[in-house]
């Protein structure tokens, strides 16, 4: 027996309805083999950085170094400003399938660049394409999600992150130790870009979210869509008129600064920053920090594999206490669990000391990831979600420019102060949460910055 309803209804009615099925897995796998490809080209600046020393001839923590672990974060800056709003409007579906393309294109160019200046504008076009990928992911995923799932759903795309900083680390691994240096970076770098291309083939049969037909006013095609994903999950659901949205489609970057959603914004942005800048200026550098206390590039490596797995737990716990106990604990919780971890690093001195920690680090920072991830795109209405995920991004961004330079001079000079920083950015992160004041476990996703404001 189908179950009809006989009046409009909104878009979350007909979700939660439909309920989770295939579709919505499948959506996970398909978003999660692009964010692992994304994450390998995001983090494989640490561990090709002894390939470019050694083919092109400069120090591991000067200029040139600086200048191509930060070149991607760059992009990623100028990417998310950019592919955020034209997401909203143009459409998710549009924008995903182009920086994907854009990437896996910019990333294979990186690999065959003749010359250390070509690498780095190579790198940095290929952020400013995964810097659109990654905050219209999460839109679209979550714009496709049941309420009662939607948190624990996000955080396991987030995980996909740990799959590719393993991938990325196994290769490097295999690759630096089975080859010569000046070679197998380029190799690193090329097969990082080749996961893009089969979640661009997949992608395609993927369709634009409803919420965004709706706002353009495509309200039948937005209904079809659902009826094709409820036949999909094979649920005999009945999907009938849709309410039409009281929000408007292409709001501007300015929306997120009107008193329904300045607050989130501002304090989200401070959350954003302060974690990637202490995650990125960490974690970028690590490999060459094990370099310096002397080991070899395969001791490294197998180290650098080590944190990445350690990640795991944490994307694990995240997706249950997001959903038990909600996002805004479960995300301070994390962060400041990151700063005493932070702390704690400076006070151990042997190699295995140090390993636990970092893994304990490792684990804690990816489940902040995770729940920040999760609770963003829900603080912000369809008709500017991809604007607010693309803005805070770029505040993310912004802070990992910052953070190779910070950690270059401080990780190899004044270990204790580079970690006593981050720990207190972590600190300062987890109070931004909590003074954000809004909890959306359990709640749908808001059609307009006026909902928005009353939650």
């Amino acid at each position: 027996m189908t179950n009809a309803l006989t009046k409009s209804e909104t878009i979350d009615s007909a979700i939660d309805r439909i309920g989770l099925g295939r579709f919505q897995w499948r959506l996970l796998a398909v978003g999660g083999l692009t964010w692992a490809a994304d994450a390998m080209e995001v983090l494989l600046a640490g561990f090709a950085l002894p390939g470019l020393v050694a083919e092109f001839a400069f120090p591991r923590t000067g200029t040139n170094a600086t200048l191509f672990v930060s070149a991607a974060f760059v992009g990623m800056f100028f990417g998310a400003l950019f592919w955020g709003p034209v997401a909203d409007r143009i459409g998710r579906r549009r924008v995903l399938l182009t920086t994907v393309f854009l990437g896996v294109l910019f990333g294979l160019a990186t690999a065959l660049a003749p010359s250390f200046a070509l690498v780095l504008l190579f790198r940095f076009l290929t952020g400013f394409a995964i810097g659109g990928t990654l905050p219209v992911d999460y839109a679209l995923i979550a714009e496709y999600v049941p309420t009662k799932v939607r948190g624990r759903f996000l955080v396991y795309l987030e995980s996909f992150w740990a799959l590719g900083t393993i991938a990325v680390a196994g290769l490097s691994w295999w690759l630096f130790t089975s080859l010569p240096p000046e070679g197998a970076w380029r190799w690193v770098v090329g097969l990082a870009a080749l996961p893009g291309l089969v979640g661009l083939w997949i992608r395609r049969t993927i369709p634009e979210s409803p919420r965004y037909l709706a706002l353009q006013g495509k309200r039948d095609e937005a209904r079809e869509v659902l009826r094709q994903v409820a036949a999909y999950n094979g649920s005999a659901v009945d999907i009938g008129e849709l309410a039409p949205p009281a929000g408007r489609a292409g709001t501007p970057l300015s929306a997120l600064w009107k008193p329904a959603l300045v607050r989130r914004t501002v304090l989200l942005s401070v959350t954003w920053f302060c974690l990637s800048l202490g995650y990125y200026g960490i974690f970028t550098w690590l490999p060459t920090f094990f370099r310096l206390q002397g080991l070899d590039l395969g001791l490294v490596y197998r180290n650098t594999l080590i944190l990445a797995l350690a990640q795991i737990p944490g994307y694990i716990l995240a997706a249950y206490l997001v959903e038990r106990v909600g996002r805004r604990p479960t995300l301070a919780g994390f962060l400041l669990v990151g700063a005493l971890a932070s702390f704690l690093f400076t006070l151990v001195g042997s190699g295995v000391a140090s390993l636990v920690v970092s893994a304990l680090l490792s684990a804690a920072l990816l489940g902040a990831w995770g729940a920040l991830y999760a609770f963003t795109p829900e603080l912000y209405p369809t008709e500017s979600r991809s604007t607010g995920m693309g803005w805070v991004s770029s505040m993310a961004r912004l802070a990992s420019i910052f953070a190779p330079t910070v950690g270059a001079v401080l990780l190899t000079s004044a270990l204790p102060l580079a970690l006593s920083i981050y720990a207190s950015f972590f600190v300062v992160g987890a109070l931004a949460v909590l003074f954000i004041g809004q909890e959306t476990r359990g709640r749908r996703l808001s059609e307009t910055a006026a909902e928005a404001s009353s939650t």
